[in-house]
């Protein structure tokens, strides 16, 4: 399965045998404002089962940093409840820039489900385009799915650390943040000495949708990346980094590693060096 489906073959997935019908999983999340539950209350694709963020798609904050992975047994019993089954699509969607179904799509893959996709342009583009969408909640039939973690590369700090002076390692946060210029949540602010800066909003064009394999390519070639050089991802809580990974496999560079703890865990611990400015340092 590629990792991005279009509106209309999702509609066509939608629309045909119900044996064929990918498991449609609404993760839409916001930090401030109205709970993405009332959003998904108020409209969804049909069928679609709201899947929360901090309650499935991550475990409880703390040392490991904001957005921690999820323990596979909590994870696993979460998807079955979904109703994620072995080998049966799966499509995630949020409605805003695509990472929160980026942040799914990697998990799941982590998790040794290949067949997953994120829907490009989101809910966005598939309410502007008229699809079917639904107020009634989803209660799917239970899955079968076992979780076998371990399938998409995972860093800790040391890894990340290294790989920044070995290899290629991104932050996908905004220039300030990167730059140490603001530090609006965690502890300190800067970026690990190495990094260099790949702000995840460039992944996705005007419309919502995201940019082609080439135009990707060229925009990592940009950044350094040389091929077949080592590379990963970091962000603040590992969110919007799983963008950059998709965005990586998109442009022909799969199987990119993610610092899952990303800054948010770097930057508890005060013996980490921080790096601030525009260079990687």
């Amino acid at each position: 399965m590629r990792p991005l489906i279009s509106t209309t073959d999702l509609a066509a997935a939608l629309a045909g045998p119900a044996a064929g019908r990918p498991v449609v999983l609404d993760v839409r999340w916001r930090l401030a404002g109205p709970p993405a539950a009332e959003s998904y209350a108020a409209g969804h694709v049909p069928g679609a089962v709201f899947v929360d963020l901090d309650r499935v798609l991550a475990a409880e904050p703390g040392e490991g940093g904001r957005h921690p992975l999820p323990a596979p047994a909590d994870l696993q019993r979460d998807l079955r409840a979904a109703g994620v089954r072995a080998g049966h699509p799966v499509v995630a969607y949020d409605d805003a820039d695509g990472s929160v179904a980026a942040r799914a799509w990697w998990l799941l893959r982590w998790a040794g489900h290949e067949e997953v996709a994120v829907l490009d342009g989101g809910y966005a583009a598939w309410s502007a385009e008229d699809h079917p969408v639904s107020t009634e909640e989803a209660h799917p039939e239970p899955g079968d799915l076992t979780v076998r973690p371990g399938a998409m590369p995972v860093l800790d700090a040391d890894e990340a650390a290294a790989l920044a002076r070995d290899g290629l390692l991104l932050d996908a946060r905004a220039t300030p943040r990167y730059a140490g210029e603001t530090e609006p949540v965690d502890p300190r602010a800067g970026h690990i000495p190495g990094a260099v800066n790949a702000p995840f909003a460039g992944h996705i064009a005007a419309d919502g949708r995201w940019h082609t394999p080439a135009d990707l390519a060229a925009r990592f070639t940009d950044l350094g990346l040389r091929p077949g050089e080592p590379v990963a991802a970091y962000c603040g809580s590992g969110v919007t980094a799983s963008s950059v990974v998709l965005a990586l496999e998109l442009a022909g560079h799969p199987g990119a590693g993610l610092y899952a703890g990303s800054w948010s865990h770097w930057s508890r611990n005060p013996d980490r060096p921080a790096a601030t400015g525009p260079l990687p340092g």
